[in-house]
């Protein structure tokens, strides 16, 4: 059995890119069509817009949970600075689709729905993929090492100055 070193880079608990990968779209893409699903509802009872904006805060700190405690192994709960910065960049996220669409928009006037949910779904996935890499690289990334060669250090004696430069110089 191979001995376990202390530079490791994962943890045992800690699911590899592609394994983070597919937990991530599969939480993010679970809680995103209970959300479809819950928008209409709450807006029985409350204006649309107020329902999705009530849905959008309530799905995007349900998603940064289970992002820190099963996507990403964290191994904890988020405090408010993940909370913080997972919503930055859920933020990021929508304006990525929103510029689609409007982009869609200023290029045709009249696009068909076929066009609208080929442009907004690939939005989506390339502003998906850009959030994982944030969240997996800088909000739930584990403390960072500092790495150094291994090796004896040798520190080698400093040349004198001679006694002229030394007075020269005071």
């Amino acid at each position: 059995m191979e001995p376990q070193t202390a530079d490791r880079t994962q943890s045992p608990s800690t699911p590899g890119p592609l394994a983070s990968f597919v937990r991530f779209v599969v939480c993010g893409g679970g809680i995103g069509v209970l959300s479809s699903f819950a928008v209409p509802l709450v807006a029985m009872t409350m204006p649309w817009a107020l329902a999705n904006a009530v849905i959008t805060v309530a799905s995007t700190l349900l998603c940064t949970e289970l992002h820190a405690l099963f996507t990403f192994g964290t191994g904890r709960r988020p405090g408010w600075r993940r909370h913080l910065q997972s919503s930055g960049s859920a933020a990021a996220a929508y304006a990525v689709t929103c510029a689609a669409m409007f982009l869609l928009h200023a290029v045709e006037s009249s696009p068909g729905m076929l066009t609208e949910q080929v442009v907004y779904l690939g939005a989506s996935a390339l502003a998906g993929i850009g959030r994982f890499l944030v969240l997996r690289l800088f909000v739930f990334a584990g403390p960072r090492k500092d790495v150094r060669p291994s090796g004896t250090v040798v520190a080698l004696p400093r040349p004198a100055l001679p006694r002229t430069a030394v007075s020269a110089a005071c």
